[in-house]
């Protein structure tokens, strides 16, 4: 049997692709949208993808099973548990099987046992596989989706927040609690396959380790030990996390099925050096490191970095109708898009090298910075105005005295209530998030606004006083 795993840092995310090397066939589990790697991988490995297969519908990328199946003639295998609300449409047009708890489906001579694991969502299954080709009569290990992460379980409540099924995130960890008891009757030695890793938003506190063992997690993970069910359900709906704004759009797309990427206009770009060609409704979106953008940058443009957080901030910060201009170095543009394609911000109309639009620009905008001893020097400085972008859980946990608490996936439409002729400082929990809080503050027409370097960690570091 070939197995081989790939991990989508920008979205922390876990596919896998698995083949029976007798058959030559070979099946990929949660696929990204982008293709390209199980394609290469099952080339190499003289594979041919017969099969595709998702654990539930995702909310947190887009689904490249439309794309295996429309690419590789693949039969897509997805569940039909759960009620009528979250049945998939994204089969209508390819080759797929439904399936329901104890379902057994086979690619080549490998296994794929059906275990239905609701929950995170009410449709989601996880797939017990046995290698039969390799001459095994006991499973190997199971693909978990966003049901048991390493050291976690998936979050139930994103229904509920991110599409609105009022009381489903009680429903949902009840359920959990349900489909921990079946999970806790596994062997021990099947390994545990999970579609994420440390930094996804789809769990609280998610181990950094790519695998693990059902024994390990009955040892080790807080939910397979925890006996009484009201306790769980308590513990498993606290302390969790807004989720991103693009996750609705997410379970949406997924559900009725994505575009493939070579139906969505994603590539030919044109080069231009003329902004004020374009409408309104086109976001220009800077892609440097936050330190060039400041030093420089075209009135009115957004800076995202693009690094391993750029994918969720482009999500969080971008509208789904709006066109897009990248400010962006050539070589890296194929990157990048990719990165916004992942989940479904296609509409990239052209892109402009940095260099160009500093040339172009007449009077190029910045910002300054401030470090945390300024800012205490100038705190109770009527003429300053402090906004901290964190998230509640992190307001909750501290904050600096006079702040004003407006996060930054909700910065934008909170603008009109800033006093006025203020210069706005800007902080975050290190200075990151409290930059892209600043690009969007000067393109929104609020100019006299400043970085505070280091955010609440260099505050705290210095022992300043917090608020708790």
């Amino acid at each position: 049997m070939f197995f081989r795993s790939f991990f989508d840092e920008n979205l922390a995310h876990m596919s896998y692709l698995v083949g029976c090397q007798k058959t030559g066939e070979a099946i990929v589990i949660d696929p990204a949208r982008s293709i390209e790697s199980y394609l290469k991988t099952a080339k190499r490995e003289r594979l041919k993808i017969v099969a595709v297969a998702e654990t539930h519908i995702h909310a947190d990328f887009l689904s490249g099973s439309r794309e295996i199946a429309k690419h590789c003639g693949a039969t897509v295998y997805v569940s039909d548990e759960g009620d009528e609300n979250w049945k998939y449409h994204q089969v209508e047009g390819v080759n797929y099987t439904l399936l329901t708890d104890n379902c057994i489906f086979k690619v080549g001579h490998i296994e794929f046992q059906v275990m239905h694991t609701a929950g995170h969502t009410p449709e989601s299954i996880s797939f017990v596989l046995t290698d039969i080709g390799g001459g095994s009569s006991h499973p190997m290990g199971i693909f978990t989706g966003d049901f048991v992460f390493v050291g976690e379980i998936g979050r139930p409540d994103l229904l509920e927040k991110a599409a609105g099924v009022r009381g489903s995130a009680a429903t949902g960890a009840r359920q959990m609690f349900e489909s921990v008891q079946k999970f806790k009757q596994l062997p021990d030695f099947l390994q545990v396959w999970p579609a994420h890793g440390a930094g996804s938003a789809c769990g609280k506190s998610l181990g950094a380790v790519p695998m693990s063992t059902v024994g390990y997690e009955k040892l080790n993970n807080w939910a397979l030990l925890e006996e009484n069910e009201e306790k769980f359900v308590e513990t498993l709906l606290s302390g969790q996390s807004t989720p991103p704004n693009y996750f609705s759009m997410m379970k949406k797309l997924n559900k009725i099925g994505p575009p493939v990427v070579n139906e969505a206009d994603i590539t030919g770009l044109e080069t231009v050096d003329e902004m004020e060609r374009f409408e309104a409704n086109t976001i220009l979106l800077d892609t440097r490191r936050a330190a060039e953008f400041a030093k420089a940058h075209c009135k009115g443009a957004i800076n995202i970095p693009f690094n391993q957080t750029f994918t969720n901030w482009a999500g969080e910060l971008i509208g789904y109708e709006q066109d897009i201009i990248l400010i962006a170095m050539e070589n890296k543009l194929k990157a990048i898009m990719e990165s916004l394609a992942s989940i479904g911000l296609d509409r990239v109309v052209a892109f402009i090298e940095p260099s160009v639009v500093l040339a172009t620009e007449k009077d190029p905008e910045s910002y300054g910075e401030v470090n945390v001893q300024q800012l205490q020097d100038i705190l109770n400085d009527d003429d300053y105005y402090l906004i901290d972008v964190r998230n509640q859980s992190e307001w909750d946990a501290g904050k600096i005295e006079g702040a004003t608490h407006k996060p930054l996936s909700q910065l934008v439409n909170l603008l009109d209530d800033l006093p006025k002729g203020k210069t706005y400082l800007v902080q975050c929990q290190s200075g990151v998030r409290s930059a892209i809080a600043t690009s969007l503050m000067q393109a929104n027409g609020y100019k006299d606004v400043k970085n505070v370097k280091g955010g609440y960690i260099a505050w705290k570091k210095e022992k300043f006083p917090v608020n708790v």
